[in-house]
């Protein structure tokens, strides 16, 4: 039977859980200065031109450097990828850097570091950043992308990650 809660913190978050969200990695600066994060709030905003937006909280430590490097990569995750999300959620405290160990990476236009087999991967420039509550809604004109066919997908879902195949 359905439960009406108060809309507060704690209620928003365990209601959000619920939705299926398509796991991706931000990353975003350069050399020791770099580091990035995983969301489920990455999504197109326009075809024409090519934008696409994310929100990222900003306590987070990736926050300043959209606005500092003023570019960043999008790559989805795919059902094998499991490793780099959790690389780039902090688990086991890794944090900067060390986040892209274990993953092969390339650059396309703008510098911004790509997950080499994603099923697919934007490279942006930051357009705007617009700050709402305790997020910013970064808008990103993508400058290139890539794909890689049949990847499958990673999937966010009840609090865990969970892979999707064909």
């Amino acid at each position: 039977m359905a439960q009406q809660t108060a809309p507060d913190g704690k209620s928003f978050t365990g209601a959000m859980r619920a939705l299926v969200g398509n796991c991706s990695v931000l990353t975003v600066g350069e050399g020791e200065d770099s580091t990035g994060l995983v969301v489920t709030s990455a999504i197109s905003l326009s075809a024409e031109p090519p934008l696409l937006l994310a929100c990222v909280n900003r306590s987070s430590s990736s926050w300043p450097m959209f606005g500092r490097y003023g570019r960043f990569g999008w790559s989805s995750l795919g059902a094998g990828h499991q490793g780099v999300a959790e690389r780039f959620s902090g688990f086991g405290g890794v944090k900067g850097p060390d986040r892209y160990q274990g993953a092969d990476w390339v650059t396309a236009v703008t510098g911004a570091r790509l997950l080499a087999d994603a099923p697919a991967a934007f490279d942006c420039e930051v357009e705007e950043m617009i700050d709402r509550a305790t997020h910013s809604i970064v808008i990103g004109r993508v400058r290139a992308l890539i794909t890689t066919p049949d990847q499958g997908a990673l999937i966010y879902w009840n609090g865990s990650f969970r892979a999707l195949t064909a």
